[in-house]
């Protein structure tokens, strides 16, 4: 059976140690590997062992991807697995990284979606169909969504924010046919977001004024 004959750190990397097999070199690894799954020079290795160093391997090199994703900003799980299946790992491998990333809150759904429905309903004045529209996109499980849109998406917050939108996009409007004007901001909310009772009674309010 094939013999671990020497253990190396590497020059360029002092986090990953050369193994080598019958004085040939056989794979690199992280250091924890060595530690995790005792590994030493002298030691035989079988198909299990090796199988085992490749799933350490592969699993720690996932979570170091992920990690990179998360450090430029938040991602839901569904954008975590669809990168890291990108990068070819297997299932069983993202599913253990997933595990570790909820365990440590790196990820976490329900707080995503709290901050991005307040940053896109006070900052950026969206709509609940737009902000709906954008955490389907992320991958935001359906009854998350639908629960955190109870609790904090208000319609009164939402008329008076495609007023506000409404008001600034009259003052851009040179046009002066009433018609024409009211389908441009109807459109314009639309875009944004708002369902058709609020824009209708948007329009109906600062047309009159």
């Amino acid at each position: 059976m094939p013999i671990i004959t020497k253990l190396e750190i590497q020059q360029k990397d002092k986090k990953r140690v050369s193994i080598y097999v019958d004085d040939e070199f056989f794979m690199g690894v992280n250091e924890e590997i060595i530690y995790s799954l005792y590994i030493q020079k002298g030691q035989e290795i079988d198909n299990e062992k090796l199988q085992k160093m490749i799933a350490e391997e592969n699993y720690l090199k996932a979570k170091s991807k992920a990690l990179k994703l998360l450090h430029f900003s938040s991602r839901t799980e569904k954008e975590i697995r669809d990168r890291l299946r990108k990068n070819e790992y297997e299932d069983d491998t993202i599913d253990r990284v997933i595990v570790f990333l909820k365990e440590y809150e790196f990820i976490n759904d329900e707080y995503l979606t709290k901050n991005m429905i307040n940053n896109k309903l006070n900052n950026k004045k969206y709509g609940s169909k737009r902000i709906k529209q954008d955490l389907q996109r992320k991958g935001v499980d359906a009854s998350i969504i639908e629960s955190s849109m109870e609790d904090y998406v208000d319609e009164e917050i939402e008329y008076e924010n495609a007023i506000l939108l409404a008001e600034k996009k009259l003052k851009g409007l040179k046009d002066d046919d009433p018609r024409k004007i009211y389908e441009k901001v109807g459109r314009y909310l639309a875009y944004r977001g708002y369902n058709y009772d609020i824009i209708r009674k948007v329009l109906n309010t600062v047309l009159k004024r």
